[in-house]
């Protein structure tokens, strides 16, 4: 009685338009495909209410407390979390609350959500628990930001129903040419999970910096975590001679996974292979085709040295690092990179050219027999990753190398790429340079702009982006399994640069990613794009203010 008379005064004080009340906007980033909003009275959230959430479901238990703090980072407001027991009707014991719940029956695919809104109460309800933390983020990004607590806030009724486009929504951040603490990968994990993606792409070795802890290999943080100096600028002859590095050891990556995990968000940890490899090459210098010696890259670019796919340690090697990294990542993908693996050093390494011979790897039509022999190497590290029930995904390069089907290509160095991949029966992720390298710049009046390495691609660039080629067939199409936006931090050294160039860019390509084509509208996105910023300043990140201007 005493609840019922608190929601009726309430009621009626915000009807009487009291000052204290405030009003959630449901026209969130990414929108929702389906808002039907009436009339019909509404429902008031004050600290009254509890998040309720069925007995003995941890995952849903989770939400409620993601949701709770949620509601007190917005409103000030404090929800209490409830479980209700496995007899009691979540129905009744909704009425005047927040309900959480799972119907397997609902349509779509395993992140579909509605979230329903009347006078009686609000209830979230998803096909799975990572349906429901969807739905979680857009009642979260639908509640104003307030500084002072509020008397209560006032939600409009309303019936929502949403799925995404794309089953593999990402955003990738490369801490190889820089390192970052754990606590900011957590945060970029926060900002991947606000703006509805579910994959984060962890990029974790390069030639500057080996940053994952083997454990069977232990000169490879030892060693190759660290530079005895970085360039200065554009690739200048300047080195400012100063040691420079880091790594994760396995213990935090395992936290990192199930913080990201709590999140719904999958890690793709990336170990670049064959190329990108001299930092492993000076911690075990047989590894490659000179002996070295080798030292960890001063420099960005593309380096002669790789590893020597004509030595057998070569490939123990890289089996006892993946075993490693699968140990760690419980990701079905791994990704091997692939990527700008220049042949130079093959075509003069007997053991490279003896390997051609023995495998009888012969040139054919644009690939050499050199190309070919990356398709050996892949050919056998896909065939190890699905022994250990994963599958490998690399780089757009990958398509001239000779490799099966059943590898992943994420197509970098445009779209067509990942079109032909397509057409080929690859499934595709569609991360072209252009324009979706976020560490490109956001305008083309450059002058005063963090250095960045390059490259034009503005929100409006990002958010016009169509992923799926015209001259795809139905089939063809459904190879393309996603989005992603790429970090390469050759020039963004601090937290805060990384904010900058990945906000808000983030919220185009999360409309890309969710929406269907037809429901794109530029402008009126940047009208719900000037209430999310209101989020990013709650939180104190750094924002780039070309669009908002």
């Amino acid at each position: 009685m005493k609840r019922i008379l608190i929601t009726v005064c309430m009621t009626f004080m915000l009807s009487c338009g009291a000052a204290l009340a405030q009003v959630a906007n449901y026209d969130v980033v990414p929108l929702p495909k389906s808002i039907n909003q009436t009339n019909a009275p509404g429902f008031v959230l004050g600290e009254q209410v509890a998040v309720l959430y069925a007995e003995g479901n941890a995952e849903m238990e989770r939400n409620a407390h993601f949701l709770s703090d949620y509601v007190r980072e917005m409103t000030q407001l404090q929800l209490a979390c409830q479980a209700v027991p496995a007899k009691t009707k979540m129905a009744k014991a909704g009425r005047g609350n927040i309900v959480l719940t799972l119907d397997p029956k609902m349509a779509g695919g395993d992140e579909a959500y509605a979230i329903s809104v009347g006078a009686k109460g609000v209830t979230i309800s998803g096909r799975t628990a990572e349906g429901v933390f969807r739905g979680i983020q857009t009642l979260r990004k639908s509640l104003p930001v307030v500084k002072e607590k509020p008397l209560a806030i006032s939600l409009p009724a309303v019936a929502i129903q949403d799925e995404p486009r794309f089953v593999y929504r990402g955003m990738h951040l490369d801490c190889s040419r820089h390192f970052y603490s754990v606590e900011f990968v957590k945060e970029y994990i926060d900002l991947i999970a606000l703006h509805g993606m579910n994959r984060f792409h962890w990029h974790i070795t390069d030639d500057q910096g080996w940053r994952f802890e083997v454990k069977k290999y232990p000169r490879l943080t030892q060693v190759g975590g660290w530079r005895s100096g970085t360039i200065v600028g554009r690739n200048s002859i300047v080195d400012d001679g100063q040691r420079y590095g880091g790594f994760y050891t396995q213990e935090e990556c395992r936290e990192i996974v199930k913080y990201a995990a709590d999140r719904f968000i999958t890690i793709v940890p990336e170990i670049d292979m064959p190329g990108h490899m001299v930092a492993a090459l000076a911690a075990y210098p047989e590894l490659g085709c000179t002996g070295g010696p080798y030292e960890v890259e001063h420099h960005w670019g593309v380096f002669a040295d790789v590893l020597c796919p004509g030595k057998e340690k070569t490939f123990q090697f890289v089996e006892d690092v993946l075993s490693e990294v699968i140990d760690v990542f419980p990701s079905t993908y791994i990704h091997i990179g692939g990527d700008e693996s220049p042949r130079d050093r093959w075509k003069e390494c007997p053991l490279c050219q003896q390997r051609i011979h023995q495998e009888g790897i012969k040139a054919e039509g644009k690939q050499s027999a050199e190309d070919r022999l990356q398709g050996y190497f892949t050919k056998r590290v896909e065939k190890f990753l699905h022994a250990k029930g994963k599958r490998l995904i690399g780089w757009d390069e990958l398509l001239g190398c000779d490799i099966d089907t059943t590898a992943t290509i994420m197509s970098w160095t445009g779209a067509e790429p990942g079109a032909r991949g397509a057409k080929l029966g690859h499934d595709v992720i569609m991360t072209p340079n252009s324009p979706m390298y976020f560490d490109h710049y956001q305008t083309d009046k450059t002058w005063n702009e963090p250095l960045a390495i390059g490259g034009h691609a503005p929100v409006q660039k990002v958010y016009a982006f169509e992923p799926v080629a015209e001259d795809l067939t139905p089939a063809q199409a459904r190879h393309i399994l996603g989005v992603q936006a790429n970090v390469w931090c050759e020039y963004i050294s601090t937290p805060k640069w990384v904010e900058y160039m990945v906000l808000p860019r983030m919220a185009a390509l999360a409309e890309v990613q969710w929406l269907n084509p037809e429901q794109k509208d530029y402008d009126a996105f940047l009208v719900r794009l000037a209430r999310l910023k209101e989020i990013y300043d709650l939180h104190h990140w750094t924002v780039a203010q070309h669009v908002f201007k």
